[in-house]
């Protein structure tokens, strides 16, 4: 999942970001607003921490002007600020979430977590698609009930794809919101992870769709015919 984290505290941010991206999330960061401005403008994202206090303005407007220009990202506002008003401002720039400074690690994360998962429509923390399990909160796969290990690349793009299950996902997209900028994959690194991860789960649960993309679905029974990359 990709988060912009707008904050201009950067020791602040420099510890968000090693939080979150412990957690596996990909992460960009700007300092002000109109640095977010550019992001929002130019790349995609699975969800926003938002800062109220920027040097360029407050995080509130900035937050009514993306709505108002139709970006529509899920926004959780991290704040010193917490009075009422401040929270209903928030709430009603468009905010989806609010989280007050100082703040438990593990909340921020729950909470980024659930945002996430419920804008992608699913409302349990654990993603269930066939035998095929997703924690959310533990990041654990498990098929069938057994543990699956799993390198933590592809943890990072099979929970992409169950979130987004049962869309289809390009391989665009995938390379977006999945790696990182200075480790983009050329057009075969994704190829071969898919395979990997066929071969972890059994090969039936990600399907190619020709010329759009990959997408996690429950198994077809045995005379059923699915098409891989493997075929």
């Amino acid at each position: 999942m990709k988060i912009l984290l707008v904050e201009d505290d950067k020791a602040l941010s420099a510890r968000i970001q090693k939080l979150l991206e412990n957690e596996g999330f990909r992460v960009d960061s700007a300092e002000k607003g109109s640095d977010a401005d550019f992001l929002l403008s130019t790349e995609s994202y699975d969800a926003m921490v938002l800062d109220l206090g920027l040097p360029d303005g407050s995080g509130v407007e900035w937050l009514q002007r993306w709505r108002r220009n139709q970006i529509e990202v899920v926004t959780l506002i991290l704040t010193a600020r917490d009075s009422w008003g401040d929270k209903a401002a928030g709430f009603n720039a468009g905010a989806d979430d609010y989280v007050t400074k100082p703040f438990e690690p593990a909340e921020l994360v729950f909470r980024l977590k659930a945002l996430i998962r419920r804008a992608k429509g699913h409302a349990h923390p654990e993603i269930q698609i066939g035998e095929l399990q997703l924690n959310t909160h533990t990041q654990q796969v498990y098929l069938a009930g057994l543990a699956i290990k799993l390198t933590a690349q592809e943890l990072r793009l099979l929970s992409y794809l169950m979130h987004a299950a049962p869309a289809v996902v390009s391989r665009i997209e995938l390379s977006e919101h999945v790696y990182d900028r200075d480790q983009e994959p050329d057009s075969n690194v994704i190829d071969v992870q898919i395979s990997r991860l066929r071969k972890k789960l059994g090969g039936s649960y990600i399907v190619t769709e020709r010329g759009h993309g990959y997408r996690v679905c429950e198994p077809e029974p045995a005379s059923g015919k699915r098409v891989t990359d493997e075929e």
